[in-house]
């Protein structure tokens, strides 16, 4: 019978697992708690990219409009033409430059006064006497005995470093050198006197006993003559300006002589630079659509056939929005002067205005239609072809005035006899309250008998604001004081002071000591006693009502067509209406400026900066929780690790210690005994 044993087999290799292995296995699926956070980080990053993108091209947008919003910007630059390059040649057009047609006969150059000594044959000569130099009212004398060097060369150092406007050369040539002296100041004003007593000692001739080196005058100074559109002027310089108001030409030559025997004219044409103004508006919508092209891709699938980045996003639906309302607002065709809100008492008089060739219509404002919004709502409800806003800025109101025609049949004519009666503004000085003290306001050199109006607003502390109007019935100092402290809940008192010269005070005190009883005061408090009245001015600013009387049509996709052809026939008819069209005041063009900085990454409120903002607020708190996530997965990691090592290596040891377990049993059961 053989040995009888327990034999445990081998339940391992004896090489254990892997760990690495079943480590990751196990992480991989706690990492699948951040996935959803790290596909929402990427998500936001593309939008990012996206956003950056849409912003950059916004900027190129508001870059193209100032260009044409600018005053000194293609708008106003022009260009010009001289029928005659070699008598006249156009220089350059400021802003303030006019287009037209101007003619020019140039009777003769300016010259500047210049002369010379007579030549010596040795340079080096030392020289004696004196040089007397007067020009522009200015004269002095140079002492060759108190030059360091009595030579020509220390003449012309003397002449050149004393500041009199006048320059010296030494001019050398096979016949001898000679001191040139040319005036620093073209024309008449710059005509030199020139007094020489210097003699050459070693030029005395038979002829010239005691070589006196006489002066020549070469040029005398004297100032250009021409005719400018039937007007004789004269300019000190051949670079004329603003003869032509904004415009500088170079006079090369006198005008030439005609075959009927009368002096050339020289046609200067002064145009608008309607080419530049084209490329400027061209680029304009181009690039218009190319964001509108980039916010329209986000409404639909990348070439992979995902969303895009902002689908569905309500940034795009904004954006879209506020262009379009943009792209259609109206152009106001002018405008009344700005009214002051705060010192405005009322509104009267009348406006008469035409439209088109229709009969003026005359609104005449009543006693109780007193406001800006008043007179545009007369102005609408007399139904004339033209609409009325009121554009509210700064605290100040304006009327504009739409034509309801475009063209020719919708121009406006406007008269206006509209008078703004205002008061005089009563401000007022706040005092904070510390320690003890109370904070008080006050309103000071008001007469007793002068009559107010307005209101004023007071706030204690942290408390409610009330606002108190002037009562009618007491419309003094000391009727408000008493409505003041008849009103309840202010927690203050108002009296009336008088000053040393006669006049009154208001003077407001908190009830209430210290900071608590800080008080705020915001007045619109008039002294309606000697109000001022004037007359508002109506400004024509264009007869364009909207993008398509520049030859700009909408496609259906959204972007804009530009008829290039029909804008430069507009330019060329109507140029001023193009200039107010996108720089007047509430103009398109500025309407629109301040849309693309309200909607863009120009303003820190702008759509785009919003959206910017929110996600970078959104991608750090995704970022801190996969961090905070990370640092538990490494610590998990860690953890496992060590204790899946420490479990492998009770594994790899199990083989030899079964081994040992079968060898002893064998050795108690017995060895290799036989029955």
């Amino acid at each position: 019978m053989g040995t009888v044993g327990l034999n445990f087999g081998s339940p391992t290799s004896g090489t254990g697992f892997d760990v690495t292995a079943t480590v990751n296995t196990i992480v991989s699926n706690l990492e699948k708690v951040e996935s959803p956070w790290k596909n929402q980080l990427t998500a936001m990053q593309s939008q990012d990219t996206v956003i950056s993108n849409l912003g950059s091209l916004f900027s190129a947008l508001s870059t193209d409009l100032g260009k044409l919003t600018d005053f000194n910007g293609v708008l106003a630059q022009k260009t010009g033409s001289s029928s005659d390059t070699n008598v006249l040649e156009l220089t350059s057009a400021s802003s303030s430059a006019t287009a037209g047609t101007h003619s020019v006969v140039v009777k003769n150059l300016a010259q500047t006064s210049s002369g010379y000594l007579d030549a010596i044959s040795n340079v080096s000569d030392p020289l004696a006497g004196t040089l007397t130099v007067a020009v522009n009212g200015n004269s002095q004398t140079f002492d060759l005995s108190t030059l360091a060097s009595p030579t020509l060369a220390g003449l012309q150092t003397a002449i050149n470093s004393s500041g009199l406007g006048v320059t010296a050369n030494v001019l050398t040539d096979a016949s001898g050198s000679r001191l040139s002296l040319v005036s620093n100041t073209s024309g008449l004003d710059g005509q030199m006197t020139v007094t020489s007593a210097i003699t050459d000692a070693a030029a005395v001739t038979s002829s010239n006993p005691t070589g006196a080196l006489n002066y020549n005058a070469a040029v005398s100074g004297q100032n250009a003559s021409l005719v400018v559109d039937g007007v004789s002027l004269s300019s000190a310089s051949n670079t004329v300006s603003n003869l032509i108001p904004g415009v500088t030409f170079q006079l090369l030559a006198a005008s030439p002589t005609t075959s009927g025997g009368s002096a050339e004219t020289v046609q200067v044409v002064i145009a608008n630079d309607n080419s530049g103004v084209e490329t400027a508006i061209n680029q304009l919508f181009t690039d218009y659509n190319s964001l509108m092209k980039a916010i329209d891709a986000q409404e639909g699938n990348d070439s992979s056939g995902n969303p895009e980045p902002l689908f569905g996003s309500p940034t795009i639906s904004l954006l879209q929005q506020q262009l379009l309302s943009g792209l259609n607002a109206q152009n106001p065709n002018g405008y009344l002067s700005a009214v002051d809100d705060a010192s405005t008492l009322g509104l009267s008089g009348s406006m008469t205005i035409q439209v088109g060739s229709n009969t003026p219509q005359t609104i005449t404002l009543s006693s109780s239609q007193t406001t800006v919004a008043d007179l545009a709502a007369a102005i609408n409800g007399a139904n004339l072809g033209v609409t009325a806003g009121v554009v509210d800025s700064n605290g100040q109101s304006t009327l504009t005035l739409t034509s309801q025609n475009s063209g020719a049949a919708g121009a406006l004519s406007v008269t206006s006899k509209v008078v703004n009666t205002s008061g005089t503004l009563l401000t007022d000085a706040t005092l904070s309250a510390s320690g003890g003290q109370s904070s008080q306001s006050t309103w000071n050199g008001i007469a007793g008998t002068d009559t107010l109006a307005g209101s004023v607003t007071l706030q204690v502390g942290s408390g409610s604001p009330v606002t108190v109007d002037v009562p009618s019935s007491a419309n003094t100092l000391s009727g408000l004081a008493d409505t003041i402290n008849n009103t309840a809940g202010i927690g203050v008192t108002a009296s009336v002071l008088t000053n040393s010269d006669g006049t009154e005070s208001l003077s407001v005190v908190s009830n209430t000591a210290g900071s608590a009883g800080n008080l705020t005061v915001t007045s619109t408090l008039l002294d309606t006693t000697s109000p001022t009245s004037a007359t508002l001015g109506y400004t024509n600013s264009s007869d364009l009502g909207s993008l398509t009387a520049l030859g700009i049509s909408m496609n259906n996709d959204g972007t804009m067509t530009l008829d290039v052809s029909g804008l430069d026939s507009l330019l060329n008819s109507d140029f001023n209406s193009v200039v107010g069209f996108f720089q007047n005041a509430n103009s398109w063009g500025r309407g629109f400026s301040t849309i693309l900085s309200s909607t863009g990454n120009g303003s820190s409120a702008g759509i785009l900066s919003l959206a910017a903002k929110s996600n970078s607020s959104m991608e750090q708190m995704l970022n801190d929780k996969i961090a905070k996530e990370e640092d538990l997965i490494n610590a998990q990691k860690t953890r496992l690790t060590a204790e899946l090592n420490k479990a492998n290596q009770i594994l790899q040891q199990l083989p030899s210690q079964l081994d040992g377990i079968d060898q002893l049993y064998s050795a108690i059961t017995g060895y290799n005994q036989k029955g």
